[in-house]
């Protein structure tokens, strides 16, 4: 693997991350993030880049309740897919999530072999108690709405399968 550096992104990195994203929107392995949205979560982010300085990956951590978090949009581009890279932000990412105190880590891929050679699980629906689920349903977040599994979400999240790590 190429000498690669992980570290928390800008705002100067926004529009990187959106182009790198979008051919796996493209593809429908990604769900669509609107600029305003990626500049909002900008302190959630990590990005890849190579010796050069170009961006090369990034990934996102979301936390959703006191004990867990959320494995969002992580992407490397097509010039070091299948390098290490992924496995690299993905590591960071639980790191982070560690560090913040969470114990449970959610993700919602298509990518299940990767996450599973993180110790990632297939889970069903049910994953907080009934009093922690109402509480969340109040986030106006969308990616909270899909891991409650809400149905007005649905149409964007078909197919995906629902994972968990224990930290």
């Amino acid at each position: 693997m190429q000498e690669i550096t992980i570290r928390r992104a800008t705002t100067h990195d926004i529009v990187g991350i959106s182009e790198l994203i979008q051919p796996l929107v493209d593809r429908n392995v990604l769900l669509r993030k609107e600029l305003i949205t990626l500049y909002e979560a900008v302190q959630e982010f990590r990005v890849a880049v190579d010796e050069h300085g170009s961006l090369v990956g990034c990934g996102a951590l979301h936390v959703l309740w006191r004990d867990l978090g959320e494995v969002r949009t992580i992407a490397t581009s097509d010039s070091v897919r299948g390098t290490g890279v992924g496995h690299v932000l993905l590591d960071r990412l639980m790191a982070d999530a560690r560090h913040l105190g969470l114990e449970r880590l959610f993700c919602l891929t298509f990518e299940t072999s990767f996450f599973e050679r993180h110790g990632f699980v297939v889970v069903g629906e049910q994953i907080v108690d009934a009093e922690t689920y109402e509480m969340m349903r109040r986030s106006p977040d969308e990616g909270v709405a899909e891991f409650l599994d809400l149905a007005h979400v649905k149409p964007n999240t078909l197919g995906n399968t629902r994972m968990l790590k224990v930290l």
